[in-house]
């Protein structure tokens, strides 16, 4: 079901036209428009990164063994994808790993920058796209499963993206999640990220709980590299002038593949049941609770 941002009202129907207030939703570029106040430009993230951003997630270990671990979670825990949300799908690398995954599935993806929309529509042209803030889903009971990819930490009121991520669920529906891990791990690159947080694996669970889901499985990844990445942060706070954000993903061909072998190791010991109590990431599924529950 559709819900309207303006009156809250829930409707069936193919247009974007709320049968209660008379509400129209914009559109932009092709794409509806859900907060066109914060489409091109907010404080969650800097788009002048998304150009470059695109060019180095598929050959970056990052990114490619995060998609390998999202696709294992999501055919692990929920082999039968019917309707997928992507919230904040960025440039469109993770969904499209998903779309290859799972060609039956029904994709859509929203994101608050449209800018990165015209990116995901070049990487998954079947997929479903609109612009929206996340803490304003306008829908409920819509989609089988929703994910979302390294963004609960750059929205303050991340309390209510849960909360409307449970509204835009079915019933037992599903939620897969990443994010930063730690605090301890905190550095000038998650200012420059724009991140407001990194999480610990047992108060997110417990805001879980509190948002009426129950917590299947919460896994620490990038648990191997954790030196490395202490190292890396510690020396970029010590270096001389400006901070580039993006230098850690620039990496040679052999270190590059030296450390997504290293991550798929991890998968590898996730996939057999083990958990480290560290890591740099941290990957939870979830389902929404049912009626009764």
């Amino acid at each position: 079901m559709k819900r309207c941002i303006a009156c809250g009202r829930s409707f069936a129907g193919d247009a974007w036209a709320c049968p209660a207030c008379g509400a129209v939703t914009d559109s932009m570029l092709g794409h509806p428009v859900f907060a066109p106040a914060l489409a091109t430009a907010n404080s969650g993230f800097r788009p002048e990164l998304f150009r470059e951003l695109a060019q180095l997630e598929a050959t970056n270990f990052w990114f490619r063994a995060r998609n390998r671990l999202i696709v294992w979670a999501m055919r692990r825990y929920f082999p039968s994808v019917g309707d997928f949300l992507e919230i904040g799908c960025g440039t469109g690398f993770v969904l499209q790993g998903i779309a290859e995954a799972f060609p039956g599935a029904r994709l859509s993806g929203s994101e608050i920058f449209i800018e990165a929309l015209e990116m995901t529509r070049t990487r998954v042209p079947r997929a479903t796209l609109f612009q929206m803030d996340a803490r304003r889903i306008p829908f409920e009971r819509e989609f089988d499963i929703v994910g979302a990819f390294d963004v609960l930490e750059h929205i303050h009121e991340d309390d209510e993206v849960l909360a409307e991520i449970h509204r835009a669920l079915v019933p037992g529906g599903g939620l897969v999640l990443t994010v930063p891990q730690h605090a301890f791990l905190w550095s000038q690159q998650d200012e420059h990220a724009c991140h407001v947080r990194r999480y610990e694996r047992d108060a997110l669970t417990g805001q879980l709980r509190r948002a009426g889901f129950d917590v299947v499985t919460a896994v620490s990844f990038v648990s191997l590299l954790l030196p490395l990445m202490l190292v890396s942060r510690w020396r970029k706070g010590k270096a001389a002038g400006p901070f580039d954000p993006l230098s850690e993903l620039r990496l040679g061909g052999v270190a590059n593949r030296l450390l997504e072998r290293t991550l798929d190791l991890e998968r590898l010991i996730i996939r057999y049941g083990g958990s480290l109590p560290w890591g740099g990431s941290l990957l939870v599924v979830a389902r929404r609770r049912g009626e009764s529950s």
